[in-house]
């Protein structure tokens, strides 16, 4: 544990033993999501002072939760929590966004369009280079063109990449231990060859030596949810997360087969293929901005 979480707990002990307000049950949850949160403050920013908690620690840690399909009703607790907390603080400097302010939604099944245009994803790549973060242009890629998942592009380490140069195709191990493999374009066999050329042999293409993989991923998310403003179209109320360009991949996907002349269900069946898991509902999630959905009740 490093110095910034113990500091962090610490205070959050202190306000803690002090509070009797609420029931057993519903402290020890708070108490639960302030370590979860104070975790999350002490690694991506190094935070010293729960009196600093500021608006972009919330959108930055919103951005995590949702990126981790935490559901809306899951991250309002924990930010009931974090106010809660928030509010027992003397001299906090900020005053902290409401939910209305964090687009959180209703949990829905297959009705959120997720998908990232051509030009929101064109801006941020240019922001990616132009603060220099040609790993973040990389990975970007590998979520919009190979549907790989956050975690799965930072665990590639110069073995996956070379054989995936070699086969023009990456094999990736997804959630429950599932084994797919993608085909990848030129592009993204460009990319890999020159990760790979400065990368030490054996080590991650993605993940600096001096940090941990949950780290460099948490870095993504805040990356891409603070320059979401700069990059949205204007006219769009779509959530733009990592997870978001996974969406983009499967909608293309399909709209290839069908193009291709395959019937709905064998499209979404070769979509679930490329994806890593064999669920049509699962499918149809990442096909809303295609079919849309209804509200799950």
């Amino acid at each position: 544990m490093s110095n910034h979480y113990l500091n962090l707990m610490s205070q959050v002990d202190k306000l803690h033993r002090h509070n009797r307000q609420g029931s057993y049950k519903t402290r020890a949850r708070y108490y639960e999501a302030m370590q979860r949160f104070c975790r999350f403050l002490a690694e991506v920013y190094r935070l010293e002072r729960l009196a600093n908690i500021a608006p972009k620690h919330i959108y930055a840690y919103v951005a995590y939760l949702q990126e981790q399909e935490k559901s809306a009703s899951t991250i309002k607790t924990d930010l009931s929590a974090i106010r809660f907390f928030h509010d027992l603080i003397p001299n906090a400097r900020y005053e902290l966004p409401g939910n209305g302010d964090l687009l959180l939604q209703r949990r829905t099944f297959g009705g959120v369009d997720r998908t990232w245009s051509a030009n929101e994803f064109n801006r941020m790549l240019d922001i990616a280079l132009a603060s220099g973060r040609n790993d973040f242009v990389s990975v970007l890629y590998l979520g919009r063109f190979a549907g790989l998942r956050i975690h799965e592009c930072f665990r590639i380490d110069t073995a996956t990449a070379a054989k995936a140069v070699k086969e023009k195709a990456i094999t990736i191990k997804g959630k429950g231990g599932l084994v797919r493999t993608v085909p990848l374009n030129n592009l993204l066999i460009h990319r890999l060859q020159q990760d790979l050329a400065r990368t030490v042999r054996g080590h991650k293409l993605y993940v600096p030596d001096d940090r941990e993989t949950h780290e460099t991923i948490k870095e993504l998310q805040v990356f891409i949810w603070l320059n979401r403003s700069l990059v949205q179209d204007e006219d769009s109320a779509r959530p733009m997360t990592f997870h978001g360009l996974r969406h983009t991949y499967a909608a293309e996907k399909y709209q290839g087969f069908i193009d291709a002349g395959v019937t709905p269900f064998g499209a979404r069946k070769g979509v679930s293929k490329l994806l890593g898991h064999g669920r049509d509902d699962v499918t149809n999630i990442y096909l809303a901005s295609l079919k849309g959905g209804e509200e799950d009740a």
